[in-house]
């Protein structure tokens, strides 16, 4: 039997926010979750975990330029 017990969310600001209005949060038990973090209360955008992976790994590639 699985435990289908909802998991809180674990909110955290992201290392790529800024100080000029670029403030995102990802849930880090949700991964592929992230919200405005000016605007906890409002839409969270959900992506499939493997989107979120290659989306994550090409900033970190810095195939955006803010890397």
């Amino acid at each position: 039997m699985h435990d289908r017990t909802p998991v809180a969310p674990a909110w955290r600001k992201s290392s790529y926010s800024n100080g000029q209005g670029g403030c995102v949060e990802v849930d880090d038990m949700r991964p592929g979750c992230v919200r405005d973090s000016k605007d906890p209360a409002g839409p969270v955008l959900r992506f499939a975990p493997p989107v979120w992976s290659a989306f994550v790994d090409a900033i970190v590639r810095g195939e955006f330029g803010i890397a």
